[in-house]
């Protein structure tokens, strides 16, 4: 797609994407706009300039003030910045990289949290800091089209996070048992005393890993079409170490909350033991929206 171009007097500027996956499971769609001004990210730290640190945007015309609540600590206000009918929400900050520590990362949700209570809201990434409110305006209106699609995409609907682990050494001894080939292979080993043999070991680590990956495979496709029906969309993320299986995010009608509890139960309840189900949210949509922000060297017109 042709990025549209527009004319900067001098210094940088700041290319802005907005990309959202569409519910109905089409391509990602990426809009690109250029708009005046950087936000800002390496600090000049010695300077402490006054900056906005900026945690996502909503859909009103109103000014709107969320209390002090802002990341940082220092009792800050948190409100919006207005272009048209959307707005930025944002609280005033030193100009710095802010480091990802669980109080920060705390902060940040607290706010999100806040807002999404009464707005759809499309997340900044953590740690995203403009110049000025001005400079924030410049880029609402650079990718206005994508945020107001991106907005009516989401209107009404909630992430939850799904996390399903199991117990690796309980599942290899029950493959040793249940699987056919693994055992009479095991069975061999034992007679021939192959036990000590490199070749043996690997030729049977490799079946015993190819029925994981298939029985892993099996029970992640039960999971999602068992809330397939309750769920708008979903995606899938790689998962963390080898005790988890799934790593999942979906996409929730907010007046099908409850629907999605039940059916997450109901799976949590049919696989009992084997299976070990960690189930997170309500979250403003992460993993279905993606605001992109990446400076440009600006040239005079």
């Amino acid at each position: 797609m042709n990025k549209p171009k527009r004319a900067a007097s001098k210094g940088r500027v700041a290319q802005a994407s907005a990309v959202s996956a569409a519910p109905d499971g089409d391509r990602e769609r990426e809009v690109h706009a250029v708009a005046l001004e950087p936000p800002v990210r390496p600090a000049q730290a010695a300077a402490q300039q006054e900056g906005r640190y900026v945690y996502g945007v909503i859909e009103t015309r109103d000014p709107l003030n969320f209390g002090r609540i802002a990341i940082g600590g220092a009792g800050e206000n948190v409100y919006t910045v207005q272009h048209g009918d959307i707005a930025a929400i944002v609280s005033k900050t030193a100009v710095f990289i802010f480091d990802p520590t669980r109080e920060n990362a705390l902060a940040h949700e607290r706010v999100i949290e806040t807002v999404m209570k009464g707005h759809t809201i499309i997340p900044m990434s953590f740690g995203t800091v403009f110049r000025t409110d001005d400079d924030i305006r410049e880029v609402l209106k650079s990718i206005y089209p994508s945020l107001k699609d991106v907005l009516k995409q989401m209107e009404g609907k909630l992430e939850f996070g799904l996390k399903v682990t199991w117990d690796r050494d309980r599942v290899i001894e029950e493959l040793k048992n249940e699987d056919e080939e693994i055992r009479r292979f095991q069975l061999e080993i034992t007679r021939k005393h192959l036990q000590s043999t490199y070749f043996a070991r690997m030729q049977l680590g490799r079946m015993i890993d190819k029925s994981l990956g298939e029985r892993s495979a099996q029970y992640v496709r039960e999971i999602y079409d068992a809330l397939r029906s309750v769920c708008v969309a979903s995606r899938d993320n790689k998962p963390i170490g080898d005790k988890m299986i799934m790593n999942a995010a979906f996409l929730i009608q907010r007046e099908h909350e409850g629907d999605f509890d039940a059916a997450v139960n109901k799976i949590a309840r049919k696989y009992g033991e084997r299976l070990n189900f960690k189930y997170t949210g309500p979250w403003p949509p992460y993993n279905f929206v993606n605001i992109r922000l990446k400076l440009e060297r600006g040239t005079a017109s």
